[in-house]
Formats: structure tokens, C-alpha cells, sequence
């Protein structure tokens, strides 16, 4: 990997995406802490951290009601922090850079390769500024359906601040919404459980965010080049079995539960934006802490896996999932090597896979343990409200208020660490590699 030269620092392109997020965590954290940002008490610092942290990190999980105890100036804070942090603030420096028609140097081009997860930087500029088109085009489109909702229930520049919010929010997969108290019954968007407009709008932002600019693109181009990439067709495919394998059994579980009182429409968009959500988009219109036990278990399943690489979600993300999958069936059928689209899937992406998902099983186990011994709650409560900060989704089963100090440093990590990735962050703490210079023998062990 590359090593760029900053001021006599010799950095990695994942440290200094690292380094980028963690600035922008502390310039939110400070501006969070002024008095004009609250509209209360002033923010004290761990809170402010906590939210700047969650805004951009694109997670939603909240400390403090975002509607009422945060000013305009505190909310306009947030929107931006997510919307650097969905994008990843090396897309939006691009974005000036294009807008002052500077040259983009090749060190800029590195970021950008690592921040959109390409194997090449050919094309990367061209791929950025797509990217930009495309998310905005997105989330002007949204905020316009939202705003034309939200006018019958408020005035109307209220109900333009509010689609313009919500489209961001919940493109970005960023979860934070200005309705209710984080404490009460109607907090989300609960009172909209019924709305085709809100329910499906909500349900394309989350998924456009969550499969990828790259993916976007290649769907976008699909008429003229007449085939879609390897990536594009797993993702796609895992994104959509995903969400109707978790509608159909949210409807299942949930029938005569939570969707019980619901007319028929409603059990239906509640199922599909329940399904949708917890890939990482945060908002919801079921109170989570009155589904089943099996159905917030299921949330967990679908929250750890995630949004697709590239895209303003976390989680080990739909690749892993699916090629893990798929080297489990190909080992059980006796196949050597990893098969997907009749493309055959190196072994390092394999090993990259494992690697990943080990890493984030311990980071989830470990969080978990000390999460049960500083907090009191429930174990499934705890977990859930882990894998919810790991997997940047914002879905809360009304933890995230009551958390203690030390309680809001580990969500904070998990945040952090689910946005930029496990293997990211290892990457960025390496040492420098060295060559090795032998090997030791092969030997044997028993498994199973």
C-alpha cells in the first residue's frame, strides 16, 4: 500500500481516512458544545462527543432528543456531519476541489481509490463525480416527496427544513429524524406507520444508500454497456434476498403482535421498512422495544450485516455475508474454490472475509461483556443497542439515553470502528510490513 507524504508524515491512505473522520468528530464535537447549539443547557462534552460521533458515523443512536434538545444551528451541525460522513469527507473535499477547478493531485486520487474501496484509481474522478450527482439528485428528489408530505401537518417552511433533513438523514443511512422525545412512545416516525409516501420514500433512500455509489453507477450505465460487474450482481442480489427474506418473516413474527391493530397497507410497509432499516438506515415505525424477542433478534442478524462496500452504511457489509456463505456451501459440497456468478473468488478475499467478521464478533462479544457489567439492562437490550452502534444503524431499544460515562465511551468506539471498518482501522494501526525472510514447516491440526 502507498505511503503519502503530509508535512514529513508518512501515511497510509486508511490512517489518513482515520485521522479525516476523527477531525471531523472533534469539529463537531466543539461547535456541538456552544450554547447556540442546544436549546437547554449547553452540551457537556461527552454528550457532544457522543453526538458528533453518531452524526458522523452515520449511526442515529442519540443522547439527547435531536428535535427539541438541539437548536437549528445544533441540528444544521449534525446534517452536516452526516452528510460529510455518508459521502466520507474525501468525496465532499473533491466536491470543492471540482467547484474551484483545482487539479486533483495523485495523492488525492489515493484517497479517493481507498475512501470508495477500488483496486485501481482509474476512472476514480469520473467515479467521485458520479457519485455526487447521484446522491444529490437522490436526496433533493426525497426531501421534494418528503416536504410535499410533511406540508399537510406543518407550515410550509417548516415542512421544507424537514424533508430536506429527513432526505439527508436517511440517504446517508444516518437515522437521526426531528419528530417526538427519544424517551416517548411517538419518537421516529411512528406516527407516519401508515403513510405510502413516508414509508416508501423512506424505504428507497435507505436502500439507494446502503448498495453503493459503485453499484449505482454500474446499474445507471447497464443500458450501455449491457452487463453488470461481479460486485454489482452480489450486492444486488444479497441486498434484495435480504430484505424480503426480513419482510416476510417480520410479518410472520409480528402478525399478531405490533401489526396486529395495523390495516393491511400498513402491515406491509411496516414489514418492508423494518426489513430495510436495520441495514443501516435507523429510522423506524414499529417501536422496537415492543417487538418479539426473535423479532429484535432478528434486527441484530440484519444489523450486523449491514449496507453494501462503498456505500453511507456499516457492518461487515452484504459482500462478506455472501461470499462467506458461499465458501461455507462450496467446503460442505467438497469444491476446493469459491464460486460466485461462475466467477471463481481469490482466497485472499476469502481470508479477507473471515479476517473481517472475526474481527467484528469479538469487537460486538467484547463491547457486549463490559456493555452488561456498566449498564443496567437486559442482555438482548445490550447487545442490541452493540450491534446498532457497530452496524451505524440508530435503532435503539432505549439504551442510548440512560447510558453511563464509560458506557458512552464504548458506543462511541463502536461507532467509530463500524464506520470505518475493522480491517480499516487495522490497516491504519500496522506496523510497516517487513519481508519474510523464512518459513516454518507445515504441520497439521484437527478441526471439527
Amino acid at each position: 500500500m502507498a505511503n503519502l507524504s503530509f508535512g514529513g508524515l508518512k501515511l497510509t491512505p486508511p490512517k489518513i481516512l482515520s485521522l479525516g473522520f476523527v477531525l471531523l468528530i472533534f469539529s463537531g464535537t466543539l461547535l456541538l458544545c456552544l450554547p447556540a447549539a442546544s436549546t437547554g443547557e449547553r452540551l457537556d462534552f461527552i454528550d457532544a462527543l457522543f453526538m458528533a460521533t453518531s452524526a458522523t458515523c452515520v449511526t442515529g443512536l442519540a443522547v439527547i432528543d435531536t428535535g427539541t434538545g438541539l437548536s437549528t444551528f445544533g441540528q444544521i451541525v449534525l446534517l452536516v456531519l452526516f452528510q460529510f460522513g455518508g459521502l466520507g469527507f474525501v468525496t465532499m473535499a473533491t466536491l470543492i476541489t471540482l467547484v474551484l477547478n483545482k487539479r486533483i493531485s495523485l495523492k488525492e486520487r489515493l484517497l479517493m481509490q481507498e475512501s470508495m474501496n477500488q483496486s485501481s484509481m482509474q476512472g476514480i474522478v469520473r467515479l467521485i463525480r458520479r457519485v455526487l450527482i447521484y446522491s444529490l439528485v437522490i436526496q433533493f428528489s426525497g426531501a421534494v416527496l418528503l416536504a410535499l408530505r410533511f406540508i399537510e401537518d406543518m407550515p410550509l417552511g417548516q415542512a421544507i427544513y424537514y424533508g430536506v433533513f429527513h432526505s439527508i438523514s436517511i440517504f446517508n443511512n444516518a437515522g437521526f429524524d426531528l419528530f417526538g422525545d427519544v424517551h416517548g412512545p411517538f419518537s421516529g416516525l411512528t406516527r407516519y406507520v401508515n403513510d405510502p409516501i413516508v414509508n416508501i420514500t423512506s424505504i428507497l433512500l435507505i436502500f439507494l444508500g446502503g448498495i453503493g455509489f459503485i453499484v449505482l453507477s454500474d446499474v445507471l450505465d447497464f443500458r450501455r454497456r449491457k452487463r453488470l460487474t461481479l460486485h454489482s450482481k452480489v450486492v444486488l442480489w444479497t441486498s434484495t434476498l435480504l430484505v424480503l427474506l426480513g419482510a416476510v418473516v417480520f410479518f410472520w413474527l409480528e402478525l399478531n403482535h405490533t401489526l396486529k391493530s395495523l390495516p393491511p397497507g400498513g402491515k406491509i410497509l411496516a414489514s418492508f421498512l423494518q426489513a430495510v432499516t436495520p441495514r443501516s438506515g435507523g429510522v423506524t415505525t414499529i417501536e422496537i422495544p415492543l417487538l418479539r424477542e426473535s423479532t429484535q433478534f432478528l434486527m441484530i442478524l440484519l444489523m450486523f450485516i449491514g449496507a453494501a462496500p462503498g456505500s453511507t452504511g456499516g457492518g461487515i457489509k452484504v459482500t462478506t455475508f455472501a461470499l462467506l456463505l458461499t465458501a461455507v456451501y462450496g467446503r460442505l459440497r467438497g469444491k476446493e474454490e469459491t464460486v460466485l456468478f461462475r466467477n471463481r473468488i481469490a482466497k485472499e478475499n476469502v481470508y479477507r472475509a473471515i479476517t473481517m467478521t472475526l474481527l467484528s464478533l469479538m469487537l460486538i462479544v467484547g463491547a457486549t461483556m463490559l456493555l452488561s457489567v456498566t449498564e443496567s439492562a437486559e442482555f438482548l437490550t445490550v447487545l442490541f443497542e452493540s450491534v446498532s452502534a457497530f452496524g451505524t444503524s440508530g435503532i435503539t431499544m432505549g439504551l442510548t439515553p440512560e447510558l453511563t460515562t464509560i458506557g458512552k465511551v464504548l458506543v462511541i468506539i463502536l461507532m467509530f470502528v463500524g464506520r470505518t471498518g475493522p480491517l480499516t482501522l487495522a490497516y491504519a494501526l500496522k506496523p510497516k510490513k517487513s519481508k519474510e525472510l523464512y518459513r516454518y514447516p507445515e504441520g497439521n491440526i484437527t478441526i471439527g
